[in-house]
């Protein structure tokens, strides 16, 4: 039975939408196109209709998941034009982010898959964070656009190393170390 353009259409975001959470939470290698598929609702068959590959579905959620977190920071920068640092820091570097890798940041979650791997979703995540690089570089301190770019170098690994490091430790006030005291150490204007 053929489905319509809309219903392929919507089927194929459904499909991008539960693989994105459940690679989040379990890696590209952790779940199975068969899993996706059911968490959609979907058969298993009409998976290929979709996608050549997992590998292919892999690529387009990662396009999809990075484009989302630059313009959620983009968005939390534009809201906060006195404090924007300040502003994306409080969105980042929270439980939230720490509590739920389905839906949080996509960097936070498979980064140490993606170092692991080569090719095109490799690529995509560099250029994600390279824009993320650039994004910091307006809004860091800074005298000139080299010390800019080297503070917000610093900011990103920072942030997403707390975030990292708070959903490693089972120790729930260590987990809240690593964040407030990176929290701090970024904007210790929060300390005022």
């Amino acid at each position: 039975m053929r489905v319509s353009r809309e219903k392929f259409a919507e089927n194929r975001e459904k499909i991008l939408s539960v693989a994105g959470v459940l690679f989040r939470e379990n890696g590209f290698d952790g779940v199975g196109v068969a899993d996706i598929m059911k968490a959609a609702g979907l058969t298993h068959g009409g998976f290929y209709g979709h996608f050549g590959s997992k590998d292919d579905l892999a690529l387009e959620v990662s396009r999809k998941l990075i484009d989302r977190v630059e313009t959620r920071w983009k968005e939390h920068i534009a809201e906060s034009p006195d404090r924007p640092l300040a502003a994306l820091l409080d969105h980042y570097i929270h439980w939230r982010t720490v509590d739920d890798p389905g839906g949080s940041c996509v960097f936070a979650t498979l980064i140490q898959e993606v170092s692991r791997s080569r090719g095109a979703v490799r690529a995509v995540f560099s250029d994600g964070l390279s824009v993320l690089v650039d994004t910091l570089a307006d809004i860091v301190p800074g005298e000139t656009e080299e010390e800019r770019r080297a503070n917000a170098t610093t900011t990103l690994s920072s942030m997403m190393g707390a975030v990292i490091l708070a959903r490693a430790v089972e120790d729930r006030a260590l987990a809240e170390q690593f964040l407030v005291t990176m929290r701090r150490q970024l904007d210790p204007e929060s300390q005022k």
